[in-house]
């Protein structure tokens, strides 16, 4: 590892640095949720690791000014204590506090149904802020181009001064109810009292069954979540008994605005809230066609909005409701509830400790988070599970219902759609187990053909599990989850009638003495083992970093010149050709494949579930295919897992391939990482080694260790820096000039990343720096001109780097990897396109770039952790440079916080299926 300037490189003292205009402050302060502070919501598809990575745990990043709902025009500073501190500290990877959300302005928020809140009209039992009758109080159109707006706008701004007082500290959360000023309102007819508080329903509640049936789905045939009803299973806290009805005196609300129907109706009520009128549409999309009545009664229904803060929702409620707002309302404490869930999805958890959200809600000003705990419980709108706590052998003891032996739980609460996800996931899994049809085992006639395979496969075993697991680099360790590898053809159908309902005819299943002659043919012996477990088990997991990818080439090779239809899936377009690149080596022979040209089974997740690639589906909706491989599967997320496995048919094989070391995924879940550690499937870990000095350095921070690995030809270059201009200005000169002088890799081949889009050293200040040194202009598209480099967030959790080429009236036009996608205006407005010279590592993740220059600002260490500096690290293939001011953070940050944590439970789920030997209930 080299510490010298590459040829021609200049000193930083000898030039100004470039982009040094005054940068943001880190947004929030480091945690353990996805990013040193998680930003709420905002563009789909972007992350936020270090000062604003949390965002990109759901795919979204907001985009500065966030005080709209509060006042129009107003500009709220850094979150308050509270508010950073709101959500539990036990955060998902990209290293924030789930509630420490950064928001920017709630109008440009672009929701996504994956992102958001479930949306739907209010329930019947919804309470109510005001009659709704008698509330003849403002004429339509009053809120705008009347009198009653200039009103309104001075009630804005004295929100907006109140709301930025308590952000900073100056004031508590609940003297804003008692001293907020009142906004002056026409007179009205006396108001009727309010409504009892709801007794069912819940609000904005998803299609489909309702959650009261999955609570009982769960909790009587698979022992997941308690029931709402009563303490069962030891639950405490918030399971422990019905929700009480609400506390205090009744407060007398004020006469509800008469709104018009539609989008206009909600722009009204908006605009009598101080709130701005852009966040109308999204508003309606979000609570369906009742949306202006709905937040007439309840104000706090606008944190469903993406983008939108409790101390904005607080102040617009307080504008409605005038005395009968306070911290103690119900709806404000429901709605607080699912914001809390949904901050803590953001950073990746799917559901959280009902101790952690009871003191979330105790810093948000809520007076009894029990209360607010068990209403929620009651209504529907929160899940309760019991979680096994982990015994000291490292292993999840699921629950089973004993009542003799009490065994250690957990309470867990989350939203419904997570909770239905992370089970459908495990239902999926085990069905592709228990279906699996095994192979015929060899016989005498095969015998000879079987040692014959033996002696050529460069001295693997045809044992299967136990086999190299004491070999030499190149080979694989096979192990066996507990009893499920060994019990899932015992409990296949005992009939060989094909399971699927293609109409064409599923392709003959090969004999084991197939199976083995192309393990023995397989290009290591590494590849040999995972061919060999896939071939007798329908469920397999495959570890190993980038050199491994070969091994489910040749797995894909093989299977389709065994006549079965397999492809492979990875999680971007740049994968997706590395792949192709491993399956033309891997079948030079194209008539062995299958296919003219065995590319073609390479194919993107998105692609795939989408229909633009692969084989397409079959007349009942499954996939059409025999054996699907998904690499990167680290970067699954549950809604995406959960979707895949769905779509597979019984019998069909699956084989989920990556690298344990890298980023989890943006969104909710570890599908990963709780599949290894139950134990549920035969497992084949690679021993393929990553050579070369990036290679070498990369595997010892896999282990903890950060060592100097020797570079002679400036593979890995050190560059210390002071602060985080110089770290800028040392950025654009690499970039620009030294790595394409001393390695011949153009700039737009070379990938910055960093740990996240705010801060002097963020993507936004890298990104300026360098648009102006490699392609100037005024930005005459939305900010954008023709060749600049951007990163497109088609959906959450999901970035498509691309070359600007135009615009027009439909749109920003992209060339994305020799596709042309054009991006609507609105889109482009809401964030969904950046510049992409400089990405984070979880935008990163999966991609991979000639050379990478990774940039450490001292003021992102908080963000860091082994992996991802893994991530960032090995994103090169022949060159990385390391823009080095975090000093000792960065190797403490390896040796000592491997991930950070999130809080899920399919790992419990699976053990819990394996344990009971049968497969678990479908999702309702």
């Amino acid at each position: 590892m080299s510490t010298d300037r590459l040829a021609g490189e200049t000193p930083p003292g000898q030039e100004a640095a470039p982009g040094t205009a005054e940068a943001r402050t880190p947004d929030e302060a480091a945690g353990p949720g996805d990013a040193a502070a998680p930003e709420s919501a905002a563009a789909p598809g972007e992350e936020a690791t270090g000062r604003e990575e949390g965002t990109e745990a759901a795919g979204a990043e907001a985009s500065g000014a966030e005080a709209g709902v509060a006042a129009a025009g107003a500009e709220t500073g850094v979150p308050s204590a509270a508010a950073e501190s709101a959500a539990p500290a036990s955060g998902a990877e990209t290293g924030a506090p789930a509630s420490g959300v950064e928001t920017a302005d709630p109008g440009a928020a672009n929701g996504s149904p994956a992102s958001s809140p479930e949306t739907g009209t209010p329930s019947a039992g919804a309470e109510t802020a005001a009659p709704t009758s008698g509330a003849e109080t403002a004429a339509p159109g009053a809120a705008k181009g009347t009198p009653s707006s200039g009103s309104a706008k001075a009630t804005a701004d004295a929100l907006a001064a109140a709301v930025r007082a308590v952000e900073s500290g100056e004031r508590s959360a609940a003297s804003f109810f008692n001293d907020a000023p009142r906004p002056a309102r026409p007179a009205a007819p006396a108001a009727q009292p309010a409504k009892a508080a709801p007794q069912g329903g819940q609000q904005g509640g998803p299609t489909g069954p309702g959650p009261e049936v999955t609570r009982q789905r769960t909790a009587q045939e698979t022992g997941g979540p308690a029931r709402p009803d009563g303490p069962e299973g030891g639950a405490t806290g918030p399971a422990a008994a019905a929700a009480p009805a609400a506390t205090g005196p009744a407060p007398v609300p004020r006469p509800a605005v008469r709104a018009l129907p539609g989008v206009e109706g909600v722009r009204q009520v908006l605009a009598a809230g101080g709130a701005p009128e852009t966040l109308a549409e999204q508003t309606a999309e979000v609570l369906g066609e009742r949306a202006a009545e709905a937040l007439s009664e309840d104000p706090w229904l606008l944190l469903q909005v993406p983008g939108v803060r409790p101390e904005q929702a607080d102040g617009f409620a307080r504008a409605l409701l005038g005395p009968a707002c306070g911290p103690g309302d119900e709806r404000r404490a429901q709605a607080l509830v699912g914001w809390l869930l949904e901050q803590a999805a953001l950073a990746g958890h799917s559901a959280l400790e009902a101790a952690a959200l009871r003191a979330a809600l105790a810093q948000r000003s809520v007076p009894d988070p029990d209360d607010a705990l068990q209403a929620a419980i009651a209504d529907g709108a929160v899940l309760v599970f019991q979680d096994a706590i982990d015994e000291p052998g490292g292993r999840a003891r699921p629950a089973t219902g004993d009542e003799e032996e009490e065994q250690p739980v957990r309470i867990l609460l989350g939203l419904d759609r997570f909770a239905m996800a992370e089970e459908s996931v495990a239902d999926g899994l085990a069905r592709l187990l228990n279906t699996f049809e095994a192979v015929a085992e060899p016989t005498g006639d095969t015998a000879q053909a079987e040692a014959e395979a033996e002696a050529e496969a460069d001295g693997a075993t045809a044992e299967g599990p136990a086999a190299d697991e004491t070999t030499a680099d190149g080979d694989a360790q096979v192990t066996d989850g507990d009893t499920l590898g060994e019990s899932a053809p015992t409990t296949a159908p005992a009939t060989d009638t094909p399971t699927d309902h293609d109409t064409a005819p599923r392709p003959a299943r090969p004999s084991a003495a197939a199976w083995e002659a192309v393990a023995a043919a397989a290009p290591s012996p590494s590849a040999a083992e995972l061919i060999r477990a896939a071939a007798h088990s329908g469920l397999v997991a495959h570890t190993g970093a980038e050199a491994a990818r070969a091994e489910p080439a040749a797995l894909i090779a093989a299977a389709r010149s065994l006549g079965l239809r397999a492809f492979g899936a990875t999680h971007t377009e740049n994968g997706r050709r590395r792949l192709a690149a491993h399956l033309t080596g891997s079948a030079p022979d194209a008539t062995a494949t299958g296919s003219p040209d065995p590319a073609t089974a390479a194919v993107t997740v998105s692609g795939l579930l989408s229909g633009r690639e692969g084989p397409g589906r079959d007349a009942d909706g499954a996939l059409a295919l025999d054996l699907l491989v998904v690499l990167d599967a680290p970067q699954l997320d549950l809604e995406t897992a959960a979707l895949l496995v769905e779509s597979l048919t019984d019998g069909t094989r699956l084989v989920l391939s990556g690298d344990p070391g890298v980023l989890w995924s943006a969104g909710p879940g570890r599908l990963f990482a709780d599949l290894l550690a139950a134990r549920f499937c035969p497992q084949v870990a690679s021993r393929t080694p990553d050579f070369g000095p990036i290679g070498e350095l990369v595997s010892g921070i896999g282990i903890g260790e950060l060592s100097q690995v020797e570079a002679p030809g400036k593979e890995v270059v050190i560059v210390p820096v002071r602060d985080a201009g110089e770290a800028v200005h040392r950025t654009v000169q690499l970039v620009a000039d030294s790595v394409p002088r001393a390695f011949g890799v153009p700039a737009d081949h070379t990938q910055v990343i960093t740990v996240g889009h705010g801060g002097a050293a963020g993507t936004r200040a890298l990104n300026a720096a360098l648009k102006e040194r490699l392609n100037p202009g005024p930005g005459r598209f939305g900010g954008f001109d023709p060749g600049d480099r951007v990163a497109y967030a088609p959906a959450p959790g999901r970035t498509v780097p691309g070359t600007v080429t135009g615009a027009d009236a439909a749109g920003l036009h992209l060339d994305c990897d020799g596709s042309a996608v054009v991006v609507p205006r609105e889109q482009v407005g809401t964030g969904a396109v950046r510049h992409g010279w400089a990405l984070t590592a979880h935008q990163a993740a999966g991609a991979r770039w000639p050379a990478a220059v990774v940039v450490l600002p001292g003021d992102a260490t908080g963000g860091l952790t082994r992996s991802w500096v893994y991530t960032a690290f090995s994103r090169g293939e022949r060159h990385l440079s390391v823009v080095q001011g975090a000093d000792q953070a960065l190797a403490r940050a390896v040796a000592e916080v491997p991930v950070k944590e999130r809080t899920t439970r399919l790992r419990s789920l699976l053990q819990q299926s394996a344990q009971s030997g049968e497969e678990p209930t479908a999702a309702d």
